[in-house]
């Protein structure tokens, strides 16, 4: 697809501020980031990432009054299982297009014939190609009842669901919900912080009987909180609109902000050539959102969702969730998930397993891994 909604291209002459620290604790570095923003304005091709979609099946549907922009790749063996699979912030489509073929055509990736998917990537409300909402109200419930929309639409019957970052939170609604034929979701980003687990990464007491390894992931998550690593979360969660000017105004400041994510803490902007995602892969998510002019509207599922924590059992109303939960915990997340914390927040764990690689974008990073953990996962509900 091509964007309509271009209003000036990436190449820009930026003002740059100084910096008084020679590490990330402030946000991306400037050489990095001015070396980065110049190769996307002078050395980077946008037309290789239009060819990247449109080698694609993508549809476009009104739901609920906002059109819906999705890929649709049906796998070539029958039976194939359904599966919608929901990015987050800073993500996009893109974050989840290597991991189509291995997910369609798993013989070629070490998988089975019974191991095929098909697979239904959309792009969340005010994200990318989809409609920017022009009213409130596109919460986690909202876009989960679209989403069910959308498979029955498409003719499913049975299917399966998943979802990280944000789209953890859609999936877990999905969940809640029950709509016609969900025969189960995964998330590679549980709301699994029970209520003990929470008082104890806020400074309260840790709960008896913790291992080290539990320790260790409270003690790493709180010192992450702490030290400023999820302030985007705060400010976009109270005034997305007061972000979204600048963002919309500047590339420069758009890849700055999105670069502060935890997600690209290992990130090394194209200096080891054998990483996922590429600084192409990057630049390709980056310029979809300045070309559609989404920086705000996406912003402002932190503020529809406000009060709501992703990883919170409570806040996400995990005892509610009826269906089979399947989980996979990646060792560069910010929040690592602990099984026993897993199965006190969801009563109907069918999988969990910790991957020995990967971070908060694990499909982006090593899409095979991640499929393959999809084939575990869903197995049992085929």
């Amino acid at each position: 697809m091509q964007s309509s909604r271009c209003q000036h291209d990436t190449s820009t002459h930026a003002r740059w501020p100084e910096e008084t620290v020679a590490d990330r604790s402030q946000g991306a570095q400037l050489a990095m980031l001015q070396e980065l923003v110049q190769y996307w304005g002078t050395g980077y091709d946008w037309r290789k990432a239009e060819a990247k979609l449109n080698a694609l099946p993508q549809f476009m549907t009104s739901i609920d009054g906002v059109d819906i922009h999705f890929i649709h790749v049906r796998s070539r063996h029958e039976n194939a299982l359904p599966v919608i699979i929901t990015h987050g912030w800073p993500g996009s489509v893109f974050e989840q297009i290597k991991l189509i073929g291995p997910l369609t055509d798993p013989t070629k990736y070490g998988g089975r014939v019974e191991d095929a998917f098909d697979v239904v990537i959309p792009s969340l409300p005010g994200f990318g190609f989809s409609a920017r909402p022009t009213e409130a109200g596109w919460g986690l419930e909202r876009i989960g009842r679209a989403w069910g929309v959308l498979m029955k639409r498409l003719g499913y019957t049975r299917y399966v669901a998943q979802g990280g970052d944000w789209g953890a939170g859609v999936v877990q609604a999905m969940g809640r919900q029950v709509p016609a034929g969900l025969l189960g979701i995964h998330t590679n980003l549980p709301a699994a912080v029970t209520n003990d687990v929470g008082a104890a990464l806020g400074g309260g007491p840790a709960p008896a009987g913790l291992s080290e390894k539990e320790r260790s992931a409270i003690n790493d998550l709180g010192a992450y909180v702490q030290n400023g690593g999820l302030a985007y979360l705060v400010m976009m969660g109270a005034r997305p609109q007061a972000v979204g000017y600048g963002l919309t105004d500047s590339p420069a400041g758009l890849a700055g902000w999105m670069l502060v994510h935890g997600g690209f803490d290992k990130w090394t902007y194209g200096k080891d050539p054998k990483q996922s995602p590429t600084r192409d892969d990057v630049l390709d998510n980056f310029t979809l959102y300045w070309l559609t002019n989404t920086a705000a509207s996406s912003a402002r599922i932190y503020w529809e969702n406000r009060g709501r924590d992703l990883i919170s059992s409570a806040a996400q109303k995990t005892d509610e969730i009826s269906v089979p939960v399947a989980i996979t915990v990646f060792p560069d997340e910010v929040f690592r998930a602990q099984e026993t914390w897993a199965r006190r927040a969801f009563r109907n764990l069918i999988y969990f397993n910790e991957a020995d690689r990967g971070g908060h974008f694990a499909m982006w990073e090593h899409p095979e891994l991640f499929a393959a953990e999809l084939r575990a996962a869903f197995k049992s509900l085929r």
